[in-house]
């Protein structure tokens, strides 16, 4: 098996987990019997995991340089948690599971990335390319969830993610660990210094906040878009289809992302994607209702994820050296992932209101990307 084919089956496997989680999660839980405060307490409870982990697993995949048993032990840990959601019912053993989960989940993706972006040498376009097969499988498992769902039961979310799981664990077994030389306690304490220097610096603190606010905008779309659908009175089937619509348009854009990088600084691709998402959640309620026009709003996912994830990707390579990569993902999934997804999980639970706050929900998942696109324009343009 290729290098390519290695990276991008473990791809395939991670995002279609998340293709699963981010977009049925809130389902399942609903078929539970949970109201919109508990699902948004859940969600915030599963997502606030990722504030810390993230920095503890990258921490130790530095000082050890066994990336690659952190990925297999990450994934392995969390199919065990996972799978336990078949026996679990209330409220408490779900969050614990959920957050269980969310604990060794977070371990794979940094490490993944740190490790692919060194195999293949920073390349952007070799990159995007490989990230694709991740938004492939987002697609595929959002479509098949929701006819499994509509078919069968809630269960079907447990059983696809367990079976997710063990593939993707399956794969990391081919992959091989970077080469990197042992570090000294004395060049550790140096590059603990070198690091923090990084992430007080004005240019990170830009990037890092308006993060945090993108993520905040996101929570009323990964968290109840399913749900939103359905007060619509859109099939279970459906759900799987608009959310893959999004998908398709985030894989032509990282098809084009090594075209895109050679006529657009970061600074540009990384506002006009926030400016482009706050517009797309001052649309959606207003639209919803329209299948034709909220399928054209679910294309501008191109810009919300596929177009910033790739840029923020480029903007940690340059931003930290290659000793401080597995760490400066750490803090960025830790702190933008982390912090923004369980902020804005909670307060968008809040507002929800079981469906009658949908306008005030996605108003402050707008206000949110707007907030962050005029903080994204203090970055300053060095970063090209």
């Amino acid at each position: 098996m290729t290098l390519f084919s290695r990276l991008s089956l473990s791809y395939f496997f991670y995002f279609s987990l998340l293709g699963l989680v981010s977009t049925f999660l809130s389902v399942f839980l609903d078929g539970k019997g949970f109201t919109s405060r508990e699902i948004g307490e859940i969600l915030a409870i599963f997502t606030v995991t990722k504030i810390i982990a993230p920095s503890l697993w990258s921490m130790l995949a530095d000082k050890t340089g066994q990336q690659i048993l952190i990925i297999r032990v990450g994934a392995l840990l969390a199919l065990l948690c996972f799978s336990s959601l078949f026996w679990l019912s209330t409220y408490g053993t779900i969050a614990l599971a959920l957050a269980s989960f969310s604990l060794f989940w977070t371990a794979i993706l940094p490490q993944l990335e740190v490790h692919t972006l060194t195999k293949l040498r920073k390349n952007a376009k070799i990159y995007a390319r490989v990230r694709l097969w991740g938004s492939i499988g987002f697609i595929v498992l959002a479509v098949i969830t929701g006819h499994a769902i509509g078919y069968f039961s809630n269960q079907a979310f447990v059983i696809l993610g367990a079976l997710m799981l063990l593939a993707l664990f399956i794969c990391t077994l081919a992959l091989n660990n970077n080469k990197r030389k042992r570090v000294n306690s004395e060049s550790s304490e140096l590059m603990n210094v070198a690091i923090w220097n990084k992430i007080i610096n004005a240019n990170f603190i830009v990037f890092f906040l308006a993060g945090v606010l993108l993520q905040m905008s996101f929570a009323p779309y990964y968290g109840f878009f399913a749900l939103f659908l359905r007060e619509l009175n859109y099939p279970d089937f459906s759900i799987g289809l608009f959310v893959s619509l999004g998908v398709i348009a985030e894989i032509v854009a990282f098809i084009y992302m090594g075209r895109i990088f050679k006529h657009c600084s970061l600074k540009l691709l990384l506002t006009f994607s926030l400016g482009a998402t706050a517009l797309r959640w001052f649309l959606l309620p207003l639209i919803g209702a329209n299948p034709y026009l909220l399928a054209i709003t679910q294309l501008s996912h191109a810009a919300s994820f596929a177009i910033y994830h790739s840029a923020s990707m480029a903007f940690i390579s340059n931003h930290f050296t290659q000793r401080q990569q597995s760490r400066g993902q750490g803090i960025y999934v830790g702190g933008v992932y982390g912090i923004g997804g369980a902020t804005g999980a909670y307060i968008t639970g809040i507002l929800w209101l079981d469906g009658a706050g949908v306008h005030v929900a996605f108003a402050f998942a707008a206000a949110c990307a707007l907030l962050g696109t005029l903080i994204m324009l203090r970055l300053k343009p060095k970063m090209t």
